[in-house]
């Protein structure tokens, strides 16, 4: 990822940031909404109504959530969304709001969500013909539709984002944007040049490479533009950990849909010349311990636009870290709940895991819905959760167990406990046609 990679060199990365959720839809709740995703009932992937209901998931984010965009929306900015949304609007739900419900200007997305979209045609990798990758998108109206070779959608979003940011600066008006890209979602539709012997792993890495050359555009764009150079923040993350079988945790346990490092950790890069202090160009932060949630009040401090009276984030104001100014780390603890269809996923060979987990300190604790069988790990001496001391730390665990089903109780509930119970776990999820 040359591209990225120069991000990285040119501004900050972090080595402790964390995602809210270990699976796609909750963590882009808690980027959206600075809160729990929890607190909205969006705790797994949204899908089909049925599905959403045997889980106790909602249909989409309720509207009237906090969100970061119409909150900068409302203090001037442009705003715009483009790429993958995946808070309502997929598969038979097809009276969810439209993006621009949230406070975005304009929007272009995928299958995953309503208004505008780019939806695929797949030149497969599996030898089949040429063939629509849509799960239904182009049946739900709500928005004009146009069909996109599949591994060129992010050039599509990313063509899309230029032209929104070139006319938010011709209007001379400050911009926010998500860009959200797929690429890295599973099946993976990367160039016939890049598919190499066909398996997962090199399709992986082929639709990462060309995912990176694509987002390149645009941060070329940027960095050459001197209207934006120096007055523009590049935030770029995750949604949850690596598939099994395609991406790799390096050194953490875990994977995606998992409570552990490997499903919850993500690369942070911060780039932004005129507002990232120069002195710590090229620093990797291993220090500040914050999560996505942290991002909606830090970007409005960023931005000095307060919150609305009677907002209340989860999420703290970590700005001076992302800006390099500090190394300030979250306060509060970090709670996590596991996706209720995810209790185990074996066809990917992750066997029973914890319901529950949080993040205090070095300290890192899973437990299940009732406190049984805690785990405890101190991740400062050990962030490959491998030796668990909880028989050693006997009043960490009571601490840190009372306190994450302190915030579970507090949580709106799903249907974990229930499919998680033996007998009852959930069917395999359909591999997408």
């Amino acid at each position: 990822t040359p591209h990225i990679d120069r991000l990285a060199a040119e501004g900050l990365r972090f080595g402790q940031f964390y995602v809210n959720a270990p699976i796609c839809s909750p963590s882009r709740a808690a980027l959206t909404t600075g809160q729990y995703p929890q607190r909205w009932r969006i705790t797994s992937f949204l899908n089909n109504r049925a599905d959403n209901e045997r889980r106790g998931v909602a249909q989409w984010l309720d509207p009237q959530a906090p969100v970061l965009a119409r909150f900068l929306q409302s203090a001037g900015y442009a705003t715009g969304h483009f790429g993958k949304w995946h808070l309502g609007g997929q598969r038979d739900v097809g009276e969810a709001p439209l993006i621009t419900a949230y406070g975005f200007d304009e929007s272009l997305t995928n299958f995953e969500g309503l208004g505008p979209r780019l939806l695929g045609l797949a030149d497969a990798h599996d030898g089949q013909p040429v063939r629509r990758h849509a799960l239904n998108s182009e049946k739900l109206g709500r928005g004009p539709v146009i069909w996109y070779d599949r591994s060129r959608l992010t050039e599509g979003f990313t063509g899309a984002a230029i032209q929104f940011i070139d006319h938010a600066v011709a209007a001379g008006k400050p911009f926010y944007v998500n860009l959200w890209p797929d690429d890295v979602h599973s099946p993976f539709f990367p160039p016939a040049a890049r598919r190499g012997d066909g398996a997962k792993r090199t399709l992986y890495h082929a639709v990462l490479e060309t995912m990176d050359a694509q987002l390149g555009v645009l941060f070329d764009h940027i960095r050459n533009t001197p209207a934006l150079r120096e007055n523009t923040l590049v935030l770029v993350c995750s949604d949850n950990g690596h598939e099994p079988g395609a991406g790799s945790a390096g050194p953490f346990r875990g994977a995606k849909t998992t409570l552990y490092e490997g499903g919850v950790r993500s690369p942070l890069v911060v780039w932004g010349p005129g507002l990232v202090a120069r002195e710590k160009t090229g620093n990797f932060n291993d220090a500040s311990v914050f999560a996505a949630f942290d991002l909606a009040p830090s970007l409005l401090a960023v931005a000095g636009v307060p919150a609305p009276r009677g907002v209340a984030f989860d999420g703290e104001d970590v700005s001076a870290a992302l800006l390099g100014r500090s190394e300030r780390a979250r306060q509060a603890p970090i709670f996590w709940r596991r996706p209720p269809d995810r209790k185990s996923w074996p066809q990917y060979g992750l066997p029973e895991q914890p319901d529950l987990a949080v993040r205090d300190g070095t300290w890192k604790l899973l437990c299940n819905y009732d406190g049984s069988r805690p785990q405890l790990y101190d991740l400062a001496a050990d962030r490959g959760e491998s030796s668990d001391v909880a028989a050693r730390h006997p009043e960490v665990v009571r601490r840190l167990t009372s306190a994450v089903l302190a915030w579970h109780r507090a949580m709106p509930p799903d249907n974990g406990p229930a499919l998680g119970a033996p007998g009852a776990q959930p069917p395999r999820k359909k591999k997408a046609p």
